[in-house]
């Protein structure tokens, strides 16, 4: 089903052409003046360099041509050239009953779907999930969930962290506290014990007591350096361990990322690609992109145009270790081999932003991938406390994930058993649902690339721009529908009329826009904008409800079309908050 702004463009365009002038200046789009009309054209101010006339007399040979069409009721040419457009509310009718009938609430699917490969997560193996992860993994799952809403298919990898130093400083500290392991004996040929020397919570103090120690003994340092080299190498007893430590860490992951209800295709890391690094080095050595320096291998990757010194990329240290730019590197060749993207998309923090551009720009030179295939970086900002500053616990230690998320939950909790509406046993489930939708529509309704104040009072809220508001806004639509069927009416056969009220014509207008808003979003990379359209259409039920007692409307065919436009109002609010990565409850 097209887009309810392509249908009136292929009317304008025959406006144009019918007037003389070329179909291409037809160009509608919402208006910028709802107080003056729903929809614009500003054709004629680019048409007139052209034809060397007036803007407004362009307008109104194109005005002319509209009169007694079937799509806009009004189209009037004002100064100093614009076309001020709107719908007739018939039309406007039809084509929501269409979108009602269309499964895919009228979004149109890709003619040509892309392969398309989202790298969201990142996090190290041996750590717990903090709110530093949090951003990642919520803007990362909206785009996912996009792509694929829009017919894309889309591939989530986590890339995990789990090949570089903190593997080696776990290892050196297990061999500080447990030197009789048989992991520490180069001469054990045996096979090694099932059940790993230790749990995920030893992990979780393990590593920051080895990072804190790395930092302030040197030699200590060096020593679990030489140990993510030796692991690197191959060697057995480390492997071991690092396959014990990987086991516990991806099943706690994915646990918390359940909670966030964030899935991801693949679970690789950078030890899935060790394998294409000495082919790819010993390429790029061979066809000279790289060279010794310092005893390291770099390759230049800066241009003429650069308005700033761009390092090289660096692919080997001295000492022989890969870094995060060769494992990069090679995970860019293996997705290449394996899938073919035609997109890879990066969602990091953008203070990343000068490692990514090395590694895309020697991807490039070095012909690791086509041409055609691109490379993005969305680099999202920081999720920040009231105070301005990276987001803290009141210790000021860094939040873990399954702590916000539990004191969001408690929060939810509290105002949905004051609130009175969801039974005790179901309000600590209920509180989990709309807590989420705190969490995530909190961070997406925010330009990710910009820093944000995660403020749980204003996140949590029932009122204003938030998720929980959202949900009662659906919540609400359900009651009435469910209500109605308990009096005997049957929301699936209702059909709705043309609009004889603002509130109700501003109501369908907005649903009828869903297409355009999710395109739109997804093109941009811009899970804010869907937040925007959603937003504003729960404003619209709103304002609409408040207005029209629907569920006591004595003339049944306006009742009908009522309930008609609250159900789809309804599957469009559920499917963009499915999209944005959330549900909503029956009842709140």
């Amino acid at each position: 089903m097209q887009k309810i702004i392509q249908l009136m463009s292929l009317e304008l365009e025959k406006a144009f052409e019918n007037a003389g002038y070329d179909p291409q200046y037809a160009k509608v789009v919402v208006s910028n003046r709802p107080d003056l009309c729903e929809f614009q054209c500003n054709g004629a101010m680019a048409a007139k360099k052209v034809y060397k006339k007036a803007p407004i007399e362009i307008a109104k040979d194109v005005a002319a041509q509209l009169k007694g069409s079937g799509v806009f009721s009004r189209a009037e040419a004002v100064m100093p050239g614009f076309l001020n457009l709107d719908l007739k509310e018939a039309w406007l009718a039809d084509y929501l009953n269409g979108m009602a009938q269309d499964p895919e609430l009228s979004v149109e699917k890709a003619e040509n779907p892309r392969m398309v490969i989202v790298d969201y997560g990142g996090p190290n193996v041996a750590k717990p999930l903090h709110v530093g992860h949090l951003r990642a993994a919520i803007i990362g799952e909206c785009l996912k969930r996009m792509g694929r809403r829009l017919g894309d298919n889309v591939i989530g990898d986590v890339h995990l962290g789990d090949w570089g130093l903190q593997i080696g400083l776990i290892i050196t500290e297990l061999q500080e506290r447990q030197p009789d392991l048989v992991y520490f004996d180069e001469n054990y040929a045996g096979e090694y014990p099932e059940q790993a020397p230790f749990t995920i919570g030893d992990l979780e103090e393990i590593y920051p007591a080895a990072s804190a120690r790395s930092k302030q003994d040197e030699a200590y340092r060096e020593k679990a350096l030489q140990a993510t080299v030796e692991l690197q190498k191959g060697r057995r007893g480390y492997h071991a361990l690092w396959e014990q430590i990987m086991k516990l860490s991806v099943a706690d992951l994915k646990e918390n990322y359940r909670k966030l209800e964030v899935s991801f295709d693949l679970w690789k890391g950078e030890s899935d690609v060790q394998k294409y690094i000495p082919d790819m080095v010993r390429r790029m050595q061979e066809e000279g992109y790289a060279y010794l320096d310092q005893g390291a291998w770099i390759v230049d990757v800066s241009e003429e145009s650069d308005s700033k010194e761009i390092p090289p990329c660096m692919l080997l240290k001295s000492d022989g270790a890969s870094l995060y730019t060769t494992t990069d590197l090679a995970t860019i060749l293996e997705r290449e081999q394996e899938y073919h993207p035609d997109e890879i998309l990066y969602v990091v923090d953008k203070r990343q932003e000068l490692h990514f551009v090395q590694v895309f720009r020697c991807a490039r030179k070095t012909g690791l991938i086509p041409e055609k295939a691109e490379l993005n970086f969305l680099g999202f900002g920081t999720m920040n406390g009231k105070d301005g500053k990276p987001f803290k616990t009141r210790e000021g230690g860094v939040m873990r994930l399954e702590d916000l998320i539990g004191d969001i939950n408690r929060e939810m909790y509290q105002k949905i058993v004051e609130n009175r509406s969801v039974r005790d046993t179901d309000a600590e489930d209920t509180a989990a649902i709309v807590g989420l939708s705190a969490i995530k529509y909190g961070d997406l309704s925010n330009q990710a690339t910009k820093d944000y104040v995660f403020d749980v009072d204003r996140f949590t809220s029932f009122e204003g721009n938030t998720g929980p508001y959202l949900l009662y806004t659906i919540v609400r639509i359900r009651s009435i529908l469910s209500r109605y069927a308990e009096g005997g009416g049957d929301p699936a056969v209702c059909r709705l009329l043309p609009a004889d009220g603002k509130s109700e014509k501003n109501l369908m207008l907005q649903a009828s826009r869903y297409n355009e808003a999710l395109a739109g979003a997804y093109a941009e990379k811009a899970p804010h904008r869907l937040c925007s359209y959603v937003y504003e259409l729960a404003n619209c039920v709103n304002t609409f409800y408040h207005e029209h007692r629907i569920l006591a409307e004595e003339n049944t065919e306006k009742q009908q079309s009522w309930i008609a436009l609250m159900d789809l109002a309804k599957c469009v609010m559920l499917d963009a908050i499915d999209v944005l990565g959330f549900s909503a409850p029956e009842r709140m």
